[in-house]
């Protein structure tokens, strides 16, 4: 699973909605916010996972253009309390492929692994079962999750 065919893939199903939220963007953001949720459970169900915008900034909604490009959570397996791979691993991993990042052990607690990683732009939290993207998605961001996604979440 590669998380750039499932962005490319969310992209596009926004545009292929574009007219619908240009007419309600404006008027109705509860309506958009139902129609982003159909759209990423749509595209979701199609790899197997739960993928969700989130909106930390109530005002991004309306901002068509960042849909699927910043603030992304995609759960393979709520449950996974331990990572498929060393943790140690998945922290030299981003600060090889994220330049200023800072890593650390977080979420620590009833026997579950974590981490999360900060850099100048926002931050990644990840779960054994999950990642979730706090920052706008740039090629670094977009290359490290890649590798998550084939090498740390993968389902056994």
């Amino acid at each position: 699973m590669m998380f750039s065919k499932i962005i490319e893939d969310l992209k596009m199903n926004f545009n292929t909605n574009r007219d619908f939220f240009n007419k309600y963007l404006k008027s109705n953001p509860n309506m958009i916010y139902s129609k982003i949720n159909e759209i990423t459970q749509f595209v979701g169900a199609r790899y197997g996972i739960d993928l969700k915008l989130h909106f930390p900034d109530p005002k991004k909604i309306y901002i068509f253009d960042s849909y699927g490009s910043e603030n992304i959570g995609i759960v393979v397996d709520r449950f996974s309390k331990k990572f498929s791979i060393s943790r140690e691993l998945v922290k030299s991993k981003a600060i090889e492929t994220l330049p200023g990042a800072t890593v650390s052990d977080a979420y620590m607690y009833e026997g579950k692994e974590g981490v999360r990683i900060s850099f100048k732009k926002g931050r990644l939290e990840l779960l054994p079962g999950s990642i979730h993207i706090w920052c706008s998605i740039d090629k670094d961001v977009e290359n490290y999750v890649n590798w998550i996604l084939t090498n740390v979440l993968v389902k056994h």
